[in-house]
């Protein structure tokens, strides 16, 4: 008999991106959704399913996509916070407090998630982390991306 090691597959990351913008662009660029696609190279596509959800689909450079449900929590652009509840491939929540710092912005991002998506729940004890490895090449690729969205668009 052979026992399956089971996983919660959960994660935690916190990042933080300093960005050389007022704060108050900075928390309009993240909570326009529908721009990501133009500026975030692993996010392939957003689409509005209501006034408070959007359905997310994300690759990064493992062969896989990662679609999930982001429904607004907390918008409060005066304390320049934002909180998402996520499902789908991912349960949890993603947030973002943004403070001034320097001659810019400082985004703070922090996620706890869990893997739904089976094949990825099945691989966890292996793939953790390429996993971890892959998150971390996305989240740099959405800190240049933003970057040089905001230096673009002022």
């Amino acid at each position: 008999m052979v026992l399956e090691k089971r996983t919660n597959a959960e994660y935690s990351f916190r990042n933080d991106w300093w960005l050389p913008t007022l704060p108050g662009r900075v928390f309009d660029a993240i909570v326009d959704l529908e721009s990501y696609p133009r500026w975030w190279p692993d996010v392939q596509s957003v689409s509005q399913v209501d006034d408070d959800t959007a359905r997310i689909v994300c690759r990064s450079r493992l062969p896989y996509r990662i679609v999930i449900a982001m429904h607004r929590e907390q918008q409060d652009a005066a304390g320049l916070r934002v909180r998402v509840r996520l499902s789908g491939d991912l349960d949890g929540v993603l947030a973002g407090a943004i403070h001034a710092e320097g001659a810019g912005s400082r985004l703070e991002i922090t996620q706890h998630v869990q893997v739904r998506k089976p094949l990825l729940r099945r691989l966890d004890v292996v793939a953790r982390p390429f996993f971890r490895a892959n998150h971390a090449w996305m989240m740099r690729r959405g800190h240049h991306g933003l970057a040089g969205y905001l230096a673009s668009s002022r």
